[in-house]
């Protein structure tokens, strides 16, 4: 699993409401790979609990153990939250076990593990370079060509404006100051940011701390109809989709592609 947590060292869950909240936050971050469609291919999760003895309670309690239909319901609320598209008879298993298996997705905070049983057939194509086309507001450019070697891709209004520890930080995807443009209304200086994930072989759009609401949210509408995705957390991070549409405060729009249109 990649880290949507930005935390170095996150403390183990003490009690049975945070390792509940802890283990259906990492389920949400696998999920959120899944977001464009790609989990109506789910057969089914798999989630391994490798905890000491003396923890066991907390984690029986925390799943609901004796009624695993209450915490398979808080997992689906999780999916439609965030578009993921379920498929209806979706099976959730709960295994406690000595060790985590190989090749599964695992959290730091604890010894659990995830896997996503999904079609063998089934295979989601990648490419570490992409295109970042504007629709609505005025960038310095029109479009972007962004690549997995670049680092952090940081968007917002002005070329450099200084972040909340005194560092100067560049945006590449600049909304410029002196723009007259409906668009550029709401857009802060430190706005929103694309990282490459080099584990999942996916670019991901982050909301920066400029971009939390009231006003300057950060949303994403996927190509496919399916339901508006806001990211009103930095610490979460979006799968970006071919054809996907990000939406910055009001109304500039930006959109993903991997091929240059």
């Amino acid at each position: 699993m990649f880290s949507f947590f930005k935390k170095n060292t996150p403390e183990r869950p003490q009690d049975v409401k945070t390792v509940r909240e802890a283990l259906l936050l990492f389920i949400r971050q696998e999920l959120q790979k899944m977001e464009g469609g790609e989990g109506r291919h789910i057969r089914g999760l798999e989630l391994y609990i490798a905890c000491p003895p003396e923890e066991r309670f907390l984690y029986d309690s925390a799943v609901f153990f004796e009624d695993e239909e209450r915490f398979k319901n808080e997992v689906q609320r999780i999916a439609d939250d965030f578009a993921i598209d379920l498929p209806s008879k979706w099976l959730l298993e709960i295994h406690f076990t000595e060790e985590l298996p190989e090749g599964s997705a695992k959290t730091e905070r604890m010894d659990v593990a995830l896997v996503v049983k999904v079609p063998e057939h089934v295979v989601v194509q990648r490419s570490d370079a992409a295109y970042i086309r504007v629709i609505n507001g005025e960038a310095e450019q029109e479009v972007y060509r962004i690549h997995a070697g670049e680092g952090r891709i940081n968007i917002g209004r002005g070329r450099e404006t200084r972040d909340n520890e005194g560092f100067v930080r560049e945006n590449t995807i600049a909304f410029p100051d002196s723009s007259s443009n409906a668009g550029n209304k709401y857009i802060s200086r430190q706005h929103a940011h694309i990282e490459w994930n080099k584990n999942d072989y996916v670019f991901m759009l982050f909301a920066d701390e400029g971009g939390i609401p009231p006003r300057n949210k950060v949303k994403v509408k996927p190509a496919d109809g399916h339901n508006t995705v806001k990211l009103t957390f930095t610490e979460f991070g979006h799968v970006l989709q071919e054809g996907d549409q990000i939406v910055l405060g009001e109304s500039a729009i930006l959109e993903f592609s991997y091929q240059m249109s």
